[in-house]
C-alpha cells in the first residue's frame, strides 16, 4: 500500500514542478535519524526529485548520540549540509541564536501548521520560526484487546472506568493490569504525569500560564495528577520498582499485561512483536463529556543552514516538507510518528490511526516541562521524573512534591518568583 502512496505522490507532485535548474543543485541533509536512511533514499527523496527537476538530495545522518556535537563542529567549520534536521526546543533555538539557522517565518508552508506545532522551533516570543515541523508523537494507552474481551471490558473513557478496568484485571489474576516500571524514572513522567496531566491543567492553557507565572506547581491542577499516579501502584505488578523500560515493553508484547501507558513511537515495534490485537485509548477524562486534552508532542523538524549556498533550492525542499505529499509518505513509512501539518493525511496502520484520530476529538498540547521551564538548575524535567516516581511509590505526598518542584523552579525562573 505504501508503494501505491509513493506512486500517487510522484504523479501528483510531478504535475506542480515549476522550477528547473540549468545545472543540478545538490542539497545535503544533516540528521540524527540514521535508522531512517532507507526511507529517505527509497521514498522521500525520489518523490521530491520527481517533482523538482534539477534538485538532487543526499541524506547524510550521524549517530543519534553524536549528532549535536558533529553538527556543531560542521557548522563552526562551514562544512555543514544545506538542511538541518531539528531537535525540539532549546537545542535548535541555540543554533538559531548563533546564526546557524535561517528564519523561515515568511514561507507560505509555515501557514500549514498550528501554533502548537510550531512552538518547538520558534523564538520564545514566537516572532521567528526556524524549522518546518515534520512529526510529533502522541501519548495515551495501548491495550490488549483480547484480554479486554476475555473480561467483557470496553476501553475506558473516564478515570472511574479506567480504574474499574484495572481492578477487574487485578481480581481476575491472569494479567498484570498495567505494565510500567519506575526503575528508569523517565517513563513515570513521560507516560505517567505528562500523559494524564493535560486533562487536569487544560493543556496549553495551563502550560502557558505556568510559563507566564500565572499558575504555580502547587496549584491543584498541577498537584492532582500525582495523586492519580499514586493509585497506579496497586496495578503495576510485583517488583515494578526494579522494572526497566524494556522489561515493561516485553511484559506487554508477550501478552502478560493488559494495559501499557504509551507513546505512539511504540506502534511499529509492538506491531512486530505482539501476536494479539491491540487498541489504544486516550488519557481518561474525569467526567463523561469533559473536554479531552492529549500530549501531541513535537519531536522532529527541519531547517535551513543560514550559510547554505543553495538557499533557493533548500527553501523549495522545505516548502515540499510542508506538503500533504510529504506528510502522507512519512506517516505511513513510520507509523506512530505523525505529520504536524493541518492537511488531512490518510494513515493505514490501524493502531497508529487510532492515536491520531484523537486530534479531531481533543485539544493538543506538548509536555509541560519542555519549553523554557527546564533551562535552569534544578532542571524541572528531571525533577518531574523523580517526583512522578515518588508519587507512584507513595514516598512523598502530592502536595509535598508540588511544593518541592515549585521551590526549585522559583529559585531560578523569574516569572515564578
Amino acid at each position: 500500500m505504501t508503494r501505491n502512496i509513493l506512486k500517487m505522490a510522484l504523479a501528483s507532485t510531478a504535475l506542480v514542478a515549476t522550477t528547473a535548474y540549468a545545472d543540478d543543485v545538490t542539497l545535503t541533509i544533516e540528521s540524527w535519524r540514521n535508522d531512517d536512511l532507507a526511507l529517505w533514499q527509497e521514498q522521500i527523496i525520489p518523490a521530491f526529485e520527481a517533482a523538482n527537476p534539477g534538485i538532487k538530495v543526499k541524506f547524510t545522518p550521524s549517530a543519534p548520540a553524536e549528532y549535536n556535537a558533529i553538527l556543531n563542529s560542521k557548522l563552526e567549520a562551514g562544512s555543514a549540509g544545506d538542511l538541518i534536521t531539528c531537535r525540539p526546543f532549546d537545542a535548535s533555538l541555540a543554533l538559531y541564536d548563533a546564526g546557524h539557522l535561517s528564519d523561515l517565518s515568511d514561507m507560505d508552508a509555515m501557514g500549514n501548521f498550528s501554533d502548537v506545532a510550531k512552538s518547538a522551533w520558534q523564538t520564545d516570543d514566537g516572532s521567528a520560526s526556524f524549522c518546518v515541523p515534520m512529526a510529533s508523537v502522541i501519548h495515551g494507552f495501548i491495550y490488549n484487546k483480547d484480554a479486554f474481551a476475555e473480561l467483557g471490558l470496553e476501553a475506558p473513557t473516564t478515570e472511574a472506568e479506567f480504574f474499574a478496568a484495572l481492578e477487574a484485571f487485578k481480581a481476575d489474576g491472569n494479567y498484570i493490569p498495567m505494565a510500567m516500571g519506575t526503575n528508569d524514572q523517565w517513563e513515570a513522567a513521560t507516560m505517567g504525569y505528562n500523559n494524564i496531566g493535560p486533562n487536569y491543567w487544560k493543556g496549553e492553557e495551563g502550560r502557558r500560564a505556568l510559563i507566564a507565572g500565572e499558575q504555580k506547581l502547587t496549584d491543584e491542577q498541577w498537584v492532582a495528577p500525582y495523586a492519580t499516579l499514586a493509585k497506579w501502584a496497586d496495578y503495576l505488578g510485583d517488583g515494578y520498582e526494579a522494572q526497566t523500560y524494556p522489561d515493561s515493553q516485553n511484559l506487554f508484547t508477550l501478552g502478560r499485561a493488559a494495559v501499557y501507558p504509551a507513546g505512539s513511537w511504540e506502534v511499529s515495534g509492538f506491531n512486530n512483536l505482539a501476536d494479539f490485537e491491540m487498541g489504544a485509548f486516550k488519557p481518561p477524562v474525569m467526567n463523561a463529556g469533559d473536554t479531552c486534552y492529549i500530549s501531541d508532542h513535537t519531536d522532529i523538524g527541519i531547517g535551513m543552514n543560514a550559510a547554505s549556498p543553495n538557499a533557493e533550492a533548500a527553501r523549495t525542499f522545505l516548502a515540499w516538507v510542508g506538503s500533504t505529499e510529504f506528510a502522507t509518505i512519512f506517516a505511513n513509512a513510520l507509523p506512530g510518528f505523525y505529520p504536524l501539518s493541518n492537511a488531512p493525511v490518510e494513515i493505514e496502520d490501524p493502531l497508529a490511526k487510532e492515536f491520531v484520530s484523537w486530534r479531531g476529538e481533543c485539544e493538543s498540547t506538548i509536555r509541560s516541562t519542555y519549553q523554557i521551564l527546564s533551562r535552569g538548575t534544578p532542571n524541572l524535567e528531571n525533577d518531574t521524573w523523580g517526583a512522578s516516581v515518588a508519587a507512584i511509590k507513595g514516598t512523598e505526598t502530592p502536595e509535598a512534591l508540588g511544593a518541592k518542584l515549585q521551590e526549585g523552579l522559583a529559585s531560578w525562573y523569574a516569572p515564578q518568583q
